[in-house]
C-alpha cells in the first residue's frame, strides 16, 4: 500500500518525533520541554497528530482519530504545566507522565503501522491483530511503566533538593 503526499509528511514528522524524544529520554531520562529535542517532539508530535485525522485507511473516524485526539491533549496539559506552572513541583510528575504517555499512544499506531507494511515485499505482521504486534505493544508498555516509575522517582529527588534550598534561602 503507498503513502499519500499527507502520509509521508506525516511519516517524516512522526519519525522526527520519535528521534527528539529518545534524544530526551537517553539525555534528560524524560521530554524536556526546556530543551531543543522536547520542543522538536512537541511541536512534531502536534502537527503528527493533527495531520493523522486526515489520514484513515480504513474510512471514516476510527481508533486512530481519537488515539490522535488524545496525544493532543496530553501534550497540550504537558505545554500548559511546563508554560503555566513553573513553580509547581507537583506539576513536574503531570507533566512528565503526560509527555511519556504521549510518546508510548503514539508508539501504537506506529508499531501497527509499520509492522504491517514493513518489509515491502513480506511485512512482519498479517493484520492488527497479529501476535508480533501484541507481543512489541506489550514490551513497550513495560517499558513504560518502567520509565515512569523511574521519572517519578528522579522527580522526586529533585523537587526535594528544590524544597531544601528554597527552605534555606527563606530562613
Amino acid at each position: 500500500m503507498s503513502l499519500s503526499s499527507v502520509g509521508i509528511f506525516h511519516t517524516i514528522l512522526g519519525i522526527l518525533a520519535i528521534v527528539a524524544a529518545l534524544a530526551g529520554f537517553i539525555r534528560y531520562g524524560k521530554i524536556n520541554l526546556a530543551t531543543l529535542s522536547g520542543r522538536v517532539y512537541f511541536y512534531a508530535t502536534i502537527v503528527t497528530s493533527l495531520s493523522a485525522l486526515g489520514i484513515s485507511k480504513h474510512g471514516g473516524f476510527n481508533a486512530g482519530h481519537v488515539f490522535s485526539l488524545f496525544i493532543i491533549l496530553l501534550v497540550a496539559m504537558a505545554y500548559f504545566l511546563f508554560s503555566r506552572k513553573k513553580a509547581s513541583l507537583k506539576a513536574r510528575y503531570f507533566e512528565n507522565f503526560s509527555l511519556s504517555f504521549s510518546f508510548f499512544l503514539s508508539l501504537v499506531p506506529t508499531v501497527n503501522e509499520t509492522f504491517t507494511r514493513v518489509p515491502i515485499t513480506g511485512p512482519l505482521a498479517t493484520d492488527s491483530k497479529d501476535p508480533i504486534i501484541a507481543q512489541t505493544l506489550l514490551i513497550l508498555f513495560v517499558l513504560f511503566i518502567i520509565g515512569s516509575i523511574f521519572q517519578f522517582l528522579k522527580q522526586r529527588k529533585i523537587n526535594k533538593v528544590v524544597s531544601t534550598t528554597y527552605l534555606d534561602n527563606i530562613s
